[in-house]
């Protein structure tokens, strides 16, 4: 009888410690979830931004050319946007 309550009272043991892990691992993985959820959100937005900044930079790009500006296809030039007057196609990144 003594023998059956100590392993009854060891399994009830160790289920609990099953269960507080379980609650730990849980906790963590939605840490976890959290932080993937944002970094989703910040990849959706910088994408959003790049075609916005593609836009912006290719609306400079023709006013530069339309326009002759030296100063702007500088600018444009000091930041890695190739002007090819020559072939009319416009602006292309290096």
């Amino acid at each position: 009888m003594l023998k059956g309550r100590l392993i009854s009272i060891a399994l009830s043991c160790l289920v609990l410690l099953f269960v507080l892990v379980n609650i730990l691992l849980m906790m963590g993985n939605q840490s976890v979830q959290t932080e993937v959820g944002d970094r989703q959100q910040f990849i959706s937005q910088a994408i959003q931004i790049e075609n916005l900044s593609r836009q912006v930079v290719g609306a400079m790009a023709n006013m530069a050319l339309k326009s002759n500006d030296e100063q702007l296809k500088k600018l444009l030039m000091a930041h890695g946007i190739d002007l090819d007057v020559a072939s009319g196609t416009g602006p292309r990144s290096k």
